[in-house]
């Protein structure tokens, strides 16, 4: 039974994605990704601007005349939300935790995806495979996702991305598109990412907090590792200590960037406490371009 509280929860997830996908999201999802190729329609008469290439001469010497082949976009697409449910994502210093971020963002590439008549899948990890539901159509289907995503107790506590990639690439699965959401506080998942690559669309969502960046003056302080259960006493007021670790955390997150950049994937940052629909947007658009 489903708390009546996760139901609200759940609900108030729909209606503000649904608000998203409508208004702001509208067109630009189906332009950002290509289906999985070009069938045939049908034959008509040729029309002043048709390429030429698409003439079919075999029709054209039967009825004296040229006609052109026609095709569409075989559309349908599989979209697969790969999720970080470590513990590191129950970190929030800005009134919103990072796994309510990742579930609304979740949610409203989960609509996007049906609205275009696209299957959504979701694998939950941590330093193993949670969760994994096979990909489906329709609102229910995205519902039960967001739910997973909301009520799933992980057992583990740390992170693999590579646990996770090396179980997406045992999987018989067509090529799909795969988000990535995950604030990527692990290493030694780049050749299984990279295999993931190959085959499949892969996109990196990136989590953060403005915390994990940069503390405050706020004297001593007791830092807690939420992965590993390990504390330490930190103590804010010292300007030096404070640049250390902005500097240490920036530096990580270059790796992060390079390593990214190396195997060629698309990035999206978004971070607690601010809307994600401006990097989103902005994701789609770059996409459609592209094309």
């Amino acid at each position: 039974m489903i708390p009546a509280e996760l139901l609200k929860k759940i609900r108030r997830i729909q209606i503000r994605t649904a608000h998203v996908v409508s208004d702001l999201l509208a067109g630009q999802y189906h332009s950002a990704f290509k289906g999985r190729g070009m069938e045939f329609e049908e034959v008509r008469p040729y029309q002043v601007g048709d390429d030429v290439r698409t003439i079919d001469w075999n029709v054209s010497a039967r009825f004296g005349e040229p006609f052109v082949k026609t095709f569409r976009e075989e559309r349908e697409l599989t979209v697969m939300l790969m999720v970080d449910m470590s513990r590191s994502h129950d970190f929030g210093a800005v009134g919103q935790l990072k796994r309510e971020l990742t579930a609304e963002l979740c949610a409203t590439l989960a609509f996007s995806a049906i609205q275009n008549n696209d299957k959504v899948g979701l694998l939950c990890f941590t330093d193993r495979v949670e969760k994994r539901v096979a990909a489906d159509k329709g609102t229910q289907h995205v519902l039960r996702v967001v739910r997973e995503l909301l009520y799933l107790q992980p057992r583990g506590r740390r992170t693999s991305l590579r646990a996770a990639f090396e179980y997406l690439n045992r999987q018989n699965l067509r090529r799909a598109v795969v988000f990535v959401v995950s604030d990527f506080q692990d290493a030694g998942y780049e050749q299984a990412m990279r295999i993931a690559r190959r085959k499949h669309d892969v996109i990196a969502i990136v989590v953060g907090d403005p915390r994990e960046a940069e503390l405050p003056d706020a004297g001593l302080m007791e830092l807690r590792d939420l992965e590993t259960g390990e504390t330490v006493v930190f103590d804010s007021s010292s300007r030096r200590a404070r640049d250390a670790f902005a500097a240490r955390e920036a530096r990580l997150r270059q790796e992060r960037d390079r390593l990214l950049r190396r195997i060629n994937l698309d990035r999206i940052e978004v971070r607690t406490g601010e809307s994600f629909y401006e990097p989103l947007t902005r994701f789609f658009m770059t996409r459609g371009k592209r094309r």
